[in-house]
C-alpha cells in the first residue's frame, strides 16, 4: 500500500494550496507515490474519516494556516495524532502571517470590525453564535481564540516550510526528497529543520549594489519616482526587509524593483525579526546622532506592518498585551 498524504487549510488565504497546484505535473508524482487520505480543498473528506484512522497512519501532513479558532486547534491536534511527519507549511503556520496582525487588537474588537463597521451592512446587529438551535439540531460554529497562534504553539512540529506561499520550485524539491525517502533513496533532515529554503538572507541572493549608506529618510517606493535599477533598495530609502529575511525565493521582489516584505521568515540566527530589521535599517542611515536616527526610523510608514507583517504571532511579542 502507498503511504498516506494529507493537507489541511486552517486560518489562511488558500495561497499555499494554490502553490502546491502550481507545481504542475509534479502533483502527479504525489498521486503516484501517495494515497491522498485527507485534503479538504481537493477532495470530499470529513473529520470523522480522519478520527477513524489509526494513529500515525498518515506519513506526511502539510498543515497550512495559523490557529485562529478552536476548530483549527482541534484539527491540528487530530492531525498531529494521526501523522508521522507534520510540516508547518507556509508563513501562516510557521509565523502567523497576515492574520497574526490581528493580535494587536482584542478578539472582540476584531469581531466588531467584521460585523459592525461601515463596510458591513448589519442593521440588526447580528453576530455569530457558537451554538444555534435549528429544527434539524444544534449548529456549532468555531469560536475565535484570543489571539492567532502558530502551529508549533499548539502541537509539536517536525519541519517548518515558510513562504507566503512557499515557492513552487521549493515545494517540488521537498516533494522529491520525501518521495526519495519513501523509496529508500534518501534520508530526512533532522527534526525541527526549516526546509524548502536557503541558508542565508534575501540580500545574499539580490544582485543590487550595496554599502552606499546615505539614507536620510524612509518612504514608500511609489513616492520616490525613478529608482536606481542597480542600487540596493534599502539604501535608496525604501524599507526593504531583505537583511533579516531567509533566502530561497531568488530575491524575486527586489529584482523586480519591489522591496522584500519578509514572507520567507527570519533568516538563520535571527531571534526576533523586527529587532533585526530595526538594527539593519539604522545601519544605513547617514547620521551618527541617536536622536536623528530615531527620528528617521520613526518616519517608516506602518512600522508594525513593516517589522511584523508575517511574523508577529511567532515573534517574542506575540501581540499587544490586551490581545493576549
Amino acid at each position: 500500500m502507498k503511504p498516506k498524504f494529507a493537507m489541511y487549510w486552517a486560518s489562511s488565504c488558500g495561497g499555499c494550496e494554490i502553490a502546491v497546484l502550481n507545481t504542475n505535473e509534479k502533483i502527479l508524482d504525489v498521486d503516484a507515490n501517495f494515497d491522498i487520505a485527507f485534503w479538504p480543498v481537493a477532495m470530499d473528506a470529513k473529520y470523522k474519516d480522519v478520527e477513524a484512522m489509526e494513529d500515525n497512519s498518515i506519513l506526511l501532513t502539510l498543515f497550512n494556516g495559523g490557529i485562529r479558532n478552536d476548530e483549527n486547534e482541534e484539527i491540528a491536534k487530530l492531525l498531529r495524532q494521526k501523522s508521522q511527519i507534520l510540516v508547518a507549511f507556509g508563513s501562516c503556520a510557521t509565523e502567523g502571517c497576515i492574520p497574526g496582525l490581528a493580535n494587536l487588537s482584542p478578539s472582540q474588537e476584531v469581531i466588531e470590525t467584521a460585523f459592525h463597521t461601515v463596510s458591513t451592512e448589519n442593521p440588526d446587529n447580528i453576530y455569530p453564535q457558537a451554538n444555534y438551535e435549528m429544527p434539524e439540531g444544534t449548529i456549532h460554529i468555531p469560536t475565535i481564540n484570543s489571539r492567532v497562534k502558530t502551529l508549533v504553539d499548539v502541537v509539536p512540529v517536525d519541519y517548518f516550510m515558510p513562504g507566503c506561499p512557499p515557492e513552487s520550485h521549493q515545494i517540488s524539491a521537498v516533494l522529491d526528497l520525501v518521495i526519495a525517502v519513501v523509496n529508500g533513496e534518501a534520508e530526512l533532515p533532522p527534526k525541527g529543520a526549516v526546509i524548502g529554503v536557503g541558508d542565508s538572507t534575501v540580500c545574499d541572493e539580490c544582485t543590487r549594489q550595496r554599502d552606499v549608506k546615505k539614507v536620510t529618510k524612509f518612504t514608500r517606493a511609489h513616492l520616490v519616482g525613478a529608482l536606481d535599477p542597480d542600487l540596493c533598495l534599502l539604501e535608496q530609502g525604501i524599507p526593504c526587509n531583505g537583511p533579516a529575511t531567509r533566502s530561497g525565493c531568488d530575491a524575486r521582489c527586489p529584482t523586480a524593483g519591489a522591496q522584500c516584505i519578509g514572507c520567507y521568515g527570519p533568516a538563520p540566527g535571527v531571534i526576533d525579526y523586527g529587532a533585526r530589521l530595526i538594527s539593519s535599517f539604522a545601519s544605513v542611515i547617514d547620521s551618527n546622532d541617536p536622536d536623528e536616527i530615531e527620528r528617521i526610523l520613526d518616519g517608516i510608514p506602518d512600522p508594525a506592518g513593516q517589522f511584523y507583517r508575517f511574523s508577529l504571532a511567532g515573534s517574542l511579542l506575540k501581540g499587544a498585551r490586551e490581545a493576549v
